[in-house]
């Protein structure tokens, strides 16, 4: 019986597989230090080119976690606030979660 995805965890999901990159991680605490950075100045700091640091923040917006504000000729990124709320809730979740072998049993000898 194949279960219904649940739109929360495909949101969850898309959340962390663009956080999944050492550069758009780097990206993000750019942007968290300096609001309002211009792509240009991206590409200086992450140190990648130009087209790869575009492709970074093509990502991350489409997920949500960025925004880009036009002014020709430039973007202007930020973080979009509370868009990572979601995945924070679903950490402290896991976090407060019991750990431990009390809710399973290893498997006996014979059970192989």
């Amino acid at each position: 019986m194949q279960q219904l995805e649940n739109p929360e965890d495909a949101q969850l999901a898309a959340l962390a597989k663009a956080l999944g990159h050492p550069a758009r991680l780097r990206i993000l605490r750019l942007l968290a230090q300096t609001p309002g950075c211009i792509g240009g100045d991206i590409v200086g700091a992450v140190g990648l080119a130009q087209s790869t640091v575009s492709e970074h923040l093509r990502i991350l917006k489409d997920a949500g976690v960025i925004a880009g504000q036009i002014d020709p000729p430039r973007v202007c990124y930020s973080l979009s606030p509370g868009a990572l709320v979601p995945l924070a809730a679903l950490i402290g979740v896991l976090e407060a979660a019991p750990t431990g072998d009390a809710c399973c049993t290893p498997p006996t000898a014979t059970e192989g």
